[in-house]
């Protein structure tokens, strides 16, 4: 018996290794060279790789290609349609495999549905893209980013909640009471 659940109707090409508790659901296809973590959950219509490394707790909704070039970290969560690019000038004429530009996920983070990653870029740990934004540069650890190009409207703790700032400059999230302050135009958790 498989470690990991696979829907009678997705593929899962040879040298894979995918980790026990994953679920890969209806109409995907994992390619040669790839790793998905532990306890993942891919959704329908989902094709991950070649060569692609996915963590542990990942979360892949629905219409999700993660081309080779991209990677994703720990607790990422990609929301439905998300899209992914791999080449910054692509020609249907002209191969250019050799120019593919890396792309992290950095542990954590979210992108919400339909929200456009263009390859070259990492996406900090826990932070939060809003649906629709077309994100083509870096975002910094706990940002929130939306729109189109993507742009940072604020702050978001571990559990994804907008921060607010006292007058001290301290935020506290009420999901676990965590405390954040801004040091540099970065965030740092206190608590």
């Amino acid at each position: 018996m498989s470690p990991y659940t696979l829907h009678e109707s997705s593929f899962v090409d040879d040298n894979v290794t995918i980790g026990s508790g994953t679920k890969i659901w209806h109409f995907s296809h994992i390619l040669s060279g790839s790793t998905i973590g532990t306890n993942c959950s891919l959704g329908q219509n989902c094709v991950i790789g070649p060569n692609v490394q996915i963590g542990n707790g990942v979360k892949v909704q629905n219409n999700v290609s993660v081309y080779e070039g991209v990677t994703v970290e720990d607790d990422v969560f990609l929301g439905p349609s998300v899209v992914f690019t791999n080449v910054i000038n692509p020609r249907s004429f002209i191969v250019r495999n050799k120019e593919f530009r890396p792309t992290l996920l950095k542990r954590g983070c979210s992108v919400g549905a339909n929200a456009t990653i263009v390859c070259g870029v990492t996406v900090g740990e826990y932070a939060l893209i809003g649906s629709g934004a077309v994100v083509n540069r870096d975002v910094k650890p706990y940002a929130l980013v939306v729109g189109v190009p993507a742009k940072q409207i604020g702050w978001v703790s571990y559990a994804g909640n907008t921060l607010v700032f006292n007058r001290e400059g301290i935020a506290t999230d009420p999901f676990d009471k965590s405390r954040y302050v801004l040091n540099n135009d970065s965030l740092e958790r206190l608590s």
